[in-house]
Formats: C-alpha cells, structure tokens, sequence
C-alpha cells in the first residue's frame, strides 16, 4: 500500500493505476464504518485508495477541529487490512494553495439542519471533496448515509459540475446497542456512552419528530434539530459536549404505518 502526501506524488502513482478507481475520501480515526465503505470500494473496483485529511475548514469551532481524533497508525493499519492500494494523506497547505480564498457554495439546502447549526461547514466539505475529486480521478467515491445531507449535496455537486464519476451511498453501520458508529464517539464519558443510544432509539419509536425531540431533552440530550425532510428523520445532538448526528428511514418509524407523509422542509429531496 503507497502513502502519498502530495498531489504530484498522487497523481504520478494515479497515472499507473487501474481504472474504475474507487476512493473513500475520511477524515481519519478510522472505524468499522470507513472500514465498510473501504471493503465496498476494494470490491467493486479495480483499484481502491482512502484518503486521511482532517479538513479544517469544515469546523465551524476551532476547538472542535483541534480535538478531533487521530490515529494515524491504527488508521494505516485498517486501511492496509481493507486492502486499499493507497492512501492520499495530504498537508493543508498541498490541498489549499490559495488558502481557502476559493470555495464552493450551494445556496439551495445546505443553509438547512446541519448548515443552519454550523455555519460554513458545507462550504468546507463540498470545497475540499472536489479538490479530492479533481486529484484522485475515482470512477466511483463512497460516502456512509449517516451524513445524509452531506452525501445528498456532494451528490449534488458532483452532478452540477458534470464530474465523471459515480457516487456511492453505503448503509450506516451501527454498534450493538443501535448507536451509529462515529470518530466522535471516542470522546464520550462511560457514563455518555451508556446514554448515547437512545439517540437512535428515539427516532425509530418516536410518531413523530416533534415526539422524538421531547424524548431525546427529557433524556437529557440538548436537542439541535430532530426532523422528518423527505424520505429520512434527521438529528443532532449534543450530550456532555459531545456532537452526535444520525438519521433514520421515515419508512422504520411508527409514522410509516399510519400512513403519514413527513413534510419536505427544503423543497428538494434530502
């Protein structure tokens, strides 16, 4: 497995490489999640490469980018061990020449749940994933439906700026109890740990996203949004400080027996 660390050296390993090319582009701290969207890509194409970049310009709390997680080695390891020809570990200075003084924007639904609670950070996703997008040259990029909105606006993207590739959208894998597997979840207490699940819960027994809301602050969560917007029921949480989102299949809640239709809040299919 090759570890590159600049674009011309990425880009000269690409040249010789098979093509489709599948990339699973991470922020690192791997988990049995990247793990999933790394076996699907080493799968299904001839030629499989992870990126590891903790992208700073999608934090909206400086202190939140400084804490994230990393675990370089173990992250080398899993990616070995998922068999992927190479990993794009990139400094912000080879992915940002300009600084960040170019950016992409989407003006339609990103301003909406995730972007109305931290402001800029689709501007900071979209923007790094098609500079990925432009070095890496996959023919199929994999993304975990946890981050439904940023899978549905990277799809987006891809499709506004004709790039020729395929994005592919790969099932949320979840620990035992029901809590979706998230690099966040390593900076939980013990005692947030045992609490943490009934995020999930809440949205699969709730009737409704106002229902699911009361559950989760009666639990003691601070409730960011709980919503039901086209086919899913989105949340944010927030528990002893620790950011958890998750979303759920309207069609897995008490609401899809009765028949009711969940409202779309943006006017376009989240």
């Amino acid at each position: 497995m090759k570890v590159l660390t600049t674009v011309e050296a990425f880009r000269e390993w690409r040249r010789g490489a098979a093509d489709p090319l599948g990339f699973v582009p991470t922020m690192g701290a791997l988990h049995a999640g990247h793990f999933s969207l790394m076996e699907h890509a080493r799968a299904e194409c001839a030629a499989a490469v992870a990126s590891v970049f903790v992208n700073p310009t999608q934090f909206d709390d400086p202190d939140d980018c400084r804490n994230y997680p990393k675990t370089w080695e173990t992250d080398l390891a899993l990616a070995r061990e998922a068999g992927m020809d190479a990993v794009f570990a990139p400094s912000f200075e080879a992915l940002y020449p300009d600084s960040y003084t170019y950016r992409v924007t989407e003006t339609g639904r990103s301003p909406t749940l995730e972007g109305e609670h931290r402001p800029g950070h689709f501007d900071g996703v979209l923007t790094v994933v098609l500079k990925l997008f432009q070095i890496v040259a996959p023919g199929r990029a994999y993304f975990g439906e946890k981050d439904w909105q940023q899978l549905d606006l990277v799809r987006g993207m891809a499709e506004a700026f004709f790039l020729p590739l395929e994005v592919i959208a790969c099932p949320t894998v979840r620990e035992a109890d029901g809590l979706a597997m998230s690099s966040r979840n390593r900076r939980l207490s013990v005692a947030a740990r045992e609490r943490a699940p009934e995020l999930y819960r809440a949205l699969v027994e709730s009737a409704t996203a106002a229902a699911a809301r009361g559950r989760l602050a009666a639990a003691g969560f601070s409730v960011q949004y709980v919503e039901d917007a086209g086919t899913r029921r989105l949340a944010a949480v927030e528990l002893e400080g620790v950011r958890l989102i998750d979303n759920i299949p309207l069609s897995e809640t008490p609401c899809a027996a009765v028949g009711d239709a969940a409202p779309n809040l943006t006017g376009a299919a989240l």
